[in-house]
């Protein structure tokens, strides 16, 4: 019996409060929910503070360039016996990663995307991903009025499997999760969670806001907040 202990546990450099916590404990959960041992599981990301997240679990990574987290296919497509996990952040994944977003999506092989949507680019301190809408940024003052939707490429596409989830309810996202996981060919989770120091400050129809109105920043451009599982046939 696999035991979360396995995974480790690691110093990181995220801010307080931030998502990424309870999303990397979900992660391990999942993994031991499957009965998975670390050597068994790869995770791959691209750069970002979401992207550092396999550095804090004990199993196999790789760390690779910025938007390349969606090519791990390539290493299970060489090791079919791994479980594939690509995991980074929404700028990452959906804006220099878009065109390997795309193609995993149509080569349809199997591993699981898990996007850390909190509609910022973390690493380089809060510039608006390719989801935000509405919101103004002291490196972008005019807000974006279409944000990409993930989850529409995905269903346009014909996805076996698409799921979005929120870190402020650990059950129902490790359920997804593990749902994913279990999905043989591409699936992807899209995590919603929010990112308190870099959204604190930022500016809606003129308006400061403060971190208590962080989290409802996190999800109200996106009118999601539970989580949702849809699965379209191929």
């Amino acid at each position: 019996m696999v035991d979360i202990s396995q995974y480790g546990e690691y110093k990181t450099s995220w801010c307080p409060g931030c998502g990424n916590f309870p999303l990397l404990k979900a992660v391990k959960q999942a993994l031991v929910r499957r009965n998975l041992e670390p050597h068994q599981v790869l995770l791959v990301s691209g750069i970002g503070q979401a992207a550092k997240a396999p550095h804090y679990m004990n199993a196999n990574i790789f760390n690779g360039l910025h938007g390349r987290a969606s090519g791990g296919h390539r290493a299970k497509l060489a090791n079919p016996g791994l479980v594939v996990i690509a995991e980074s952040g929404d700028g990452c994944m959906y804006s220099e990663g878009g065109n390997h977003f795309l193609a995993a999506i149509r080569r349809n092989v199997d591993i699981t995307l898990l996007a850390h949507n909190n509609q910022v680019y973390g690493l380089t301190k809060g510039q608006a991903s390719p989801l935000r809408t509405r919101i103004s940024t002291k490196a972008q003052p005019k807000a974006l009025r279409s944000p990409l939707q993930p989850i529409g490429c995905c269903g346009a596409m014909h996805a076996g499997f698409v799921g979005r989830g929120y870190v402020g309810l650990e059950d129902e996202l490790v359920d997804l999760l593990v749902q994913a996981i279990n999905h043989r060919g591409f699936s992807l989770v899209d995590i919603l969670h929010p990112a308190f120091r870099l959204q604190s400050g930022i500016l809606i129809n003129g308006i400061r806001t403060g971190a208590s109105l962080c989290l409802l920043l996190t999800i109200q451009p996106m009118g999601i907040c539970h989580p949702a599982v849809s699965k379209m046939g191929r």
